[in-house]
């Protein structure tokens, strides 16, 4: 469940989710994030939040 920076309403499900990679840590691991887009229903206002973050 992400929230809305705007006006903090809480929305469940994103219209688009994806994956990508992320900057290398100090150690040179990546992170693997989950992103997904949400669309605001009180302020309709889009945003996107990390669902998942994992090293790989």
């Amino acid at each position: 469940m992400a929230k809305c920076p705007e006006c903090g309403t809480d929305v469940r499900n994103p219209k688009k989710q994806w994956k990508m990679a992320g900057r290398p840590d100090k150690q040179g691991k990546r992170m693997q994030l989950e992103i997904g887009l949400f669309d605001c229903p009180k302020c309709h206002k889009p945003f996107r939040f990390v669902l998942n973050k994992k090293k790989i």
